[in-house]
Parts: C-alpha cells; sequence; structure tokens
C-alpha cells in the first residue's frame, strides 16, 4: 500500500483538498500500477506559526 505524507501551510479549501488528493492518488496508482483504493494520503495543514524560514517564523514575515 502506497502512503504518502503532504504537509502545507493551512488555508486550502476542501474542494482543493479533494482535487489533490484525486490527482495524486491517480499519479501514484498508475506509475506504480496498484490500485486507486491502496493508495492512503496522509495530509498536514501547518499554521503559519509552526514553520520557519531563515530563522523567521512564516507568520513573523506578513
Amino acid at each position: 500500500m502506497p502512503n504518502v505524507v503532504i504537509d502545507f501551510l493551512e488555508g486550502r479549501t476542501i474542494e482543493q483538498k479533494r482535487e489533490m488528493a484525486k490527482r495524486v492518488t491517480n499519479a501514484i496508482s498508475e506509475t506504480l500500477n496498484c490500485k486507486p483504493e491502496a493508495v492512503q494520503i496522509i495530509m498536514h495543514e501547518i499554521t503559519k506559526d509552526q514553520i520557519a524560514n531563515g530563522g523567521i517564523l512564516r507568520s513573523d514575515k506578513e
């Protein structure tokens, strides 16, 4: 069973997440020749105060 973990900043709509899950599942099942039902996707939504670039919190850059 292919497992995929995707981390992204919060703020995506449920429609965007559905479409992403569909496209990632299709790409993996076609590439690895497995059933779409075998593909598991775990999404982690990260708040802007949980990620830093260059020592600066993303929330401090806005």
